[in-house]
């Protein structure tokens, strides 16, 4: 017998000038596909689209800052899917085209509004199989996190990385906010869960609960 396949392929797409991590959710059974956060690596998501040949149900982000929205256009012009945003990062959205030029960049098209709100506790789909919607803020006003617990695997945007955690030192950012989140929402993850982060290589919840310096409190070595 050969190796069993997983329940969710994720496919990892890095690009543009802040090197970003868009990502392609596979439900591997039906085929069918999400688009988590596409940013400047879109057209390439778009190749694999194709190539896989599946059905793309939608786009969910886990935050509105530029480098996650940019691509979202060129999804759209894939295949007309509903965007899913937090009702709190919806200004973020709003304000994502200007944020951009403040750094020299310039989206590929108008960004269509979103369609639908993510509301912190509800699934949403991904074939048969669903994501968790964990609300994370800190980072940004709307952070959610997208958690598979049959996959064993956590798409959580900007609010942690490899030993590090998301910045706040940026409009709708709060740091006590943010470590609250990721002790609410990463740290109560089983120990094994891999964490894919929107910028950097993955991680395990273990791994940041062991060795992560903005988790380790500088009284007795606890916890943050």
């Amino acid at each position: 017998m050969g190796p069993t396949k997983p329940a969710l392929e994720v496919a990892s797409f890095p690009g543009g000038a802040f090197a970003e991590n868009g990502y392609l959710v596979r439900h591997v059974a039906t085929n069918r596909v999400v688009v988590v956060d596409p940013g400047a690596a879109a057209p390439a998501m778009v190749r694999v689209l194709k190539e896989w040949g599946g059905s793309l149900d939608a786009i969910y982000l886990t935050h509105a800052h530029f480098d996650h929205v940019e691509g979202i256009p060129i999804v759209r012009k894939h295949a007309d899917v509903p965007i899913h945003l937090h009702a709190s990062d919806q200004i973020t959205y709003d304000r994502a085209e200007a944020r951009g030029a403040m750094f020299g960049l310039k989206l590929p098209g108008p960004l269509p509004p979103p369609d639908r709100v993510l509301a912190p506790g509800e699934a949403v789909p991904v074939g048969d199989l669903t994501l968790e919607v964990r609300f994370a803020p800190g980072h940004a006003p709307g952070h959610v996190i997208l958690y598979s617990e049959e996959a064993q695997v956590a798409l959580v945007g900007d609010v942690i990385f490899q030993g590090s955690i998301g910045r706040t030192d940026i409009p709708g950012g709060d740091f006590l906010q943010l470590i609250d989140s990721i002790r609410r929402e990463v740290l109560t993850l089983p120990d094994a869960t891999r964490l894919l982060s929107g910028h950097g290589p993955e991680t395990t919840v273990e791994r940041e609960r062991m060795g992560n310096p903005f988790l380790i409190s500088q009284m007795r070595g606890g916890l943050a």
